[in-house]
């Protein structure tokens, strides 16, 4: 499984993040029916109303995720991958914990995700369930959309 991750904020200059980050989006949105892919390009996720972490074990990137504040008490994971050389060894519920686990810091008290309803999604969707999101109807500026799949999570203690 190796060794400690080490997790950095807001690091998009490392060439082998970008040819993640590009990965993700590109795969993205190729797997989603009729380019209704809601995923975000590089350059979205530097905004002001985004925070974003890349993971990293032995130099080499494990994953990402981000997350978008959406009112003062809810926000919304975006961009989250972990690499498929590292997956099955609970990197994604590290990822996913740590978004979490920022969140609540920041005062949020909901957590919102929408992912894709194709099987590629579908390891996606489990390991969210896993961590605690259930199934929800759309939120934000999404609307009803037969390729999405719309979950939260209540963070309150």
């Amino acid at each position: 499984m190796g060794g400690k991750v080490e997790i950095r904020e807001g690091d998009f200059e490392t060439p082998a993040l970008a040819v993640l980050l590009r990965h993700h989006y590109t795969t993205s949105r190729e797997v989603t029916p009729g380019g209704n892919a809601h995923v975000f390009p590089i350059d979205r996720l530097r905004a002001e109303d985004i925070r974003f972490w890349s993971f990293w074990r032995d130099k080499a990137v494990v994953g990402f995720g981000g997350l978008k504040r959406l009112s003062p008490t809810q926000a919304e994971v975006k961009s989250m991958h972990v690499a498929a050389s590292f997956r099955g060894q609970g990197m994604g519920e590290q990822i996913l914990f740590h978004i979490d686990a920022a969140a609540q810091e920041m005062g949020i008290k909901t957590m919102f995700l929408e992912t894709g309803t194709v099987d590629y999604f579908l390891p996606a969707r489990r390991l969210y369930q896993r961590c605690g999101y259930v199934e929800c109807g759309p939120f934000a500026t999404y609307g009803v959309d037969p390729q999405s799949t719309y979950m939260m999570k209540d963070l309150r203690p």
